[in-house]
């Protein structure tokens, strides 16, 4: 028996009792009935009497509650981006948050959370699939059973709305209230085609042709809902064993794909041919190829204070070992053998981030074995790690560092082909994922013909720039290996020998690197210029430097709002519904006269520019004009020294999970103002009411949900 499959068109009803949602594809289906303002639900056989209808959607994203009420978030505009084997996939284009209460209750800490909601809803990248799995690469879901409804079969890291679906997948399973008062044991899977997941991030999916066979080209890359954040406040390694910017980077080609009907499936398309390295024939085959990237796996942070490079910091390696083997285990169960790229730098404030990271694969595998290499521009171009014994466990875990800074120093890009001639033999191993169309199954399930048995995990400071070049190099490099395994490409023959093909691969890989560092540092990705074009150009040193500076302007005085976002979808933070109309959680409580510098320095600028910019009089006085611009001038350089010497306390920071360096970090700087001699007796007594640490008083009123 199929299972049901998410419906692609709901009605919403409203009354001042309940929402109501149906499917006109489906007018047997059961409604799916929220009542108001309580927020339980339940199912009802047939249409409800009384309730008006107020729109389409797309879909159920989920359901969330805030400090005063619940609200529904709805998809109201999905736009689609093309056919994946038959299978129409959509990007989120427009949402709603539906309250509850009919008359809402207005707060100012509850209209905060619903702007930060709003403003990540607005900017994410979402997809979604009504008949087709995203969160899993092409290689998982020839592993799972299609009769599973679709959200099952979803990958928990990937089902990026997993948080604010908990209340309908509680009412499914029976985990809610009133489970033991419902027949079945509580199991309700009517709810079933309601419950749709989405995935976060980069999507592209590009009919195109090589040597004159037509394909599909698609990138995938899913950000992990798991430690997801922004660059400066989501570092390194959780006690879970999560890291922060994880994402799963899935390359695919499909030949021969069949263009399928609105309702997605093109299963058993082809029935013949398709032997590696054979003629192709008319068979569907599909190839993929996975690599992921994330955060090191240990303790660190960077402390944001202002300065262009912020202050680093590192936990002792031993309290990291048992998140980082879990992590690795994780890893390794997913997708096997282990080989660990770590580009950063070996010299200066990146070292110990490296040097923390080879001392945790030294502490993790048995009976560790290191080589190295250097060459006249480094004397370790390429160090690795592995263990001894190898096989089994953690000992699956290969670590290579290569030393990107100085090999690709002078724009000499094309010596990051060392780095692929260390790993040639272990991706000759990993192999690659192929598959091919079952005759005569509707289903569209694939028969496995070669699988990956690992993967690639790439990581710079970031996981952005150095990372994405170095995926994009391994990408290429397998799909001229798939290419040629399948008869497509001759021996000697590459991708890059197509020039139409070759632009299109550059541009959708550029653009899969600005998503993804978009997603986690506000800006597009630095050196896309070469990722595009193949060498480096003026104009895209222009847009790096531009793209630096409005990384420091964000990472210092706009993510901390964007952290709460992510916290507050992904139920990394709950919002407390007690002392309603209390404390102010956004509330700047810092001492005024901190408060006001900043307005001082812009008074400052303005005093200046009046007094240079306005036209004198021809018989008027010099001298004056002169000590009014130098006054002004003084005090605005004393403000910018202020503020530039107390970093800590103008940087925007997460209200909501406030990193605890950043509560010691301020606390520092508000003593360095007490004892600053012009300052100092300012903020002390009636200013500073509630002492420094009031601002980030709100640490301690968030709780962390466990799942």
């Amino acid at each position: 028996m199929a299972a049901l499959l998410p419906f692609r068109d709901i009605n919403v009803h409203a009354s001042a009792s309940h929402y109501a949602f149906t499917s006109p594809s489906a007018p047997l289906a059961p409604t799916l009935v929220v009542s108001r303002p309580a927020g339980d639900l339940r199912l009802n056989d047939g249409s409800l009497l009384g309730a008006k209808r107020v729109s389409s959607i797309a879909g159920i994203l989920g359901m969330i509650k805030l400090r005063l009420d619940k609200y529904l978030i709805v998809i109201t505009k999905a736009q689609p981006v093309g056919r994946l084997k038959g299978h129409m996939i959509y990007r989120v284009v427009a949402t709603e948050l539906l309250p509850l209460r009919e008359r809402p209750l207005h707060d100012p800490d509850e209209d905060v959370y619903l702007g930060l909601l709003k403003d990540l809803l607005k900017t994410g990248p979402m997809h979604f699939s009504y008949t087709f799995d995203l969160t899993n690469a092409f290689q998982r879901q020839a592993q799972t059973d299609v009769r599973v409804p679709l959200w099952r079969r979803a990958d928990d890291r990937f089902f990026w709305n997993r948080f604010v679906q908990t209340d309908l997948i509680d009412f499914r399973t029976g985990g809610g209230d009133g489970a033991a008062l419902r027949p079945d044991g509580g199991q309700q899977p009517g709810v079933d085609p309601y419950i749709l997941p989405i995935v976060f991030g980069m999507l592209r999916i590009v009919p195109t042709s090589i040597k004159g066979t037509s394909l599909t080209f698609i990138l995938i890359s899913r950000r992990s809902r798991f430690r997801a954040g922004t660059r400066y406040f989501s570092r390194g390694i959780d006690e879970k064993g999560h890291v922060s910017n994880f994402n799963e980077t899935e390359q695919t080609v499909i030949l021969h794909d069949a263009p399928g009907g609105q309702e997605g499936f093109a299963g058993g398309a082809g029935v013949a041919g398709g032997q590696v390295g054979g003629r192709i024939g008319a068979e569907t085959q599909v190839l993929s190829y996975v690599q992921t990237r994330g955060s090191v796996p240990a303790y660190w942070a960077e402390v944001s204070n202002l300065h262009y490079t912020p202050k680093l910091q590192i936990r002792g390696v031993e309290t990291a070992l048992g998140a980082a083997r879990d992590h690795f285990a994780e890893q390794i169960r997913i997708y096997g053998d282990n080989l660990l790229v770590n580009l950063v730098n070996q010299q200066g404030r990146e070292a110990q981030v490296k040097q923390a990271y080879e001392q945790i694969v030294r502490s993790l595998v048995a009976d560790p074995v290191e080589h190295r290499q250097g060459d006249q521009t480094s004397p370790e171009s390429v160090h690795s790690i592995a263990s001894r014994r190898g096989g089994t466990g953690v000992d699956r875990l290969r670590y290579v560092y290569f030393d990107f800074h100085n090999e690709t120093k002078g724009l000499q890009w094309h010596r990051a082909q060392r780095l692929l001639d260390q790993l040639h033999e272990s991706l000759l191993r990993q192999q690659y994922f192929r598959g091919v169309d079952m005759p005569g199954d509707a289903s569209g399930q694939l028969e496995v013909r070669n699988e990956q048995t690992g993967v690639v995990r790439t990581n710079c400071m970031d996981c952005l720039d150095r990372t994405n070049l170095v995926q994009s190099m391994l990408a290429r490099w397998t799909l001229d290996r798939m290419l040629r395994d399948v008869g497509l490409l001759a021996p000697q023959s590459a991708v890059s020998d197509d020039a139409a093909f070759e632009k299109l691969f550059r541009n959708v890989w550029a653009d899969n690197a600005d998503v993804v560092s978009k997603s986690y540092s506000g800006t597009g990705a630095l050196k896309t210029d070469f990722t595009r074009t193949g060498e480096r150009t003026r104009r895209g040193m222009v847009q790096d430097a531009q793209n630096s500076l409005t990384r420091y302007v964000r990472n210092n005085f706009a993510d901390g709002p964007r952290q709460d976002g992510f916290d507050l979808f992904l139920g990394a933070y709950l919002p407390a519904t007690s002392n309603i109309g209390g404390t102010r959680l956004f509330v700047d409580r810092r001492p005024l006269l901190v408060q006001s510098i900043p307005y001082l320095l812009a008074a400052s600028v303005f005093m200046v520019l009046v007094a240079l910019l306005t036209p004198r009089l021809p018989d008027g006085a010099v001298l004056p004009l002169r000590l009014f611009v130098l006054v002004w001038m003084a005090v605005g350089g004393w403000s910018l020294h202020f503020i530039y010497g107390h970093g800590m306390l103008y940087v925007n920071w997460p209200k909501l999970n406030t990193p605890p360096w950043a509560l010691e970090g301020y606390n520092e700087a508000m003593n360095k103002v007490r004892q600053d001699k012009v300052v100092g007796p300012l903020v002390v007594g009636r200013h500073e009411r509630g002492a420094s640490n009031v601002r980030l008083s709100h640490l301690e009123e968030g709780k962390k949900r466990i799942e």
